[in-house]
């Protein structure tokens, strides 16, 4: 009873192989376009001496077009790269952990010690921090974003009773580009958003 059910599928299986063999006869045999242009043969190779074809191509004496650790610039840039980024993960940490975990509940306040560090690694460095404070500062807060409702951020809440958001990349770009001036502008452009400021 077991053989005529394996037999079943036995036509199926010759059917697939008998495809897959004309599959790749077809692949071997057949002329195809190469993968790219410069695989193509043309006339123009002929034209072209034997002294100027290997120029072209890299040798050991002509390393590749690419920063290496040898480089003592590229060894600087690294150097200062990994200092910025050690300098500034600890806050971005905390503002990750702040926006996206369940630890604030949307329209809540921060606890002091986070507050107190929000306010002095972030919102001090803020390009307008004296607009978004205005009459006064109160707290900072966790809420939705009031345009990009799927978005949480920070907020000022002034003395008023009115709140304000502001961007914490744009906080830490200019605490970078104060504290890394003549870094600044690679890291920024290697490690941020480009949309955000």
């Amino acid at each position: 009873m077991a053989a005529p059910l394996l037999l079943k599928g036995i036509p199926l299986l010759r059917l697939r192989l008998q495809r897959y063999n004309c599959l790749s006869a077809r692949i071997v045999s057949s002329p195809c376009r190469p993968w790219c242009a410069a695989a193509e043969p043309t006339g123009h190779q002929d034209e072209v001496s034997s002294s100027e074809k290997s120029s072209v191509v890299l040798t050991v004496k002509d390393p590749p077009k690419y920063h290496r650790w040898d480089d003592p610039d590229y060894r600087k840039w690294k150097d200062k790269e990994e200092q910025m980024l050690r300098d500034i993960k600890p806050i971005i940490l905390l503002v990750k952990e702040i926006l996206h975990s369940s630890r604030y509940m949307d329209g809540e306040r921060l606890t002091v010690a986070d507050e107190e560090t929000v306010v002095e690694k972030l919102l001090r460095h803020h390009p307008h921090s004296e607009d978004k404070i205005g009459c006064g500062f109160d707290c900072i807060m966790v809420d939705r974003h009031p345009q990009f409702r799927h978005s949480r951020c920070l907020f000022v809440v002034r003395t008023d009773g009115g709140w304000i958001d502001f961007s914490y990349q744009k906080c830490l770009r200019a605490y970078i580009r104060d504290k890394y001036p003549s870094h600044a502008e690679r890291f920024i452009r290697e490690h941020f958003k480009r949309g955000s400021g």
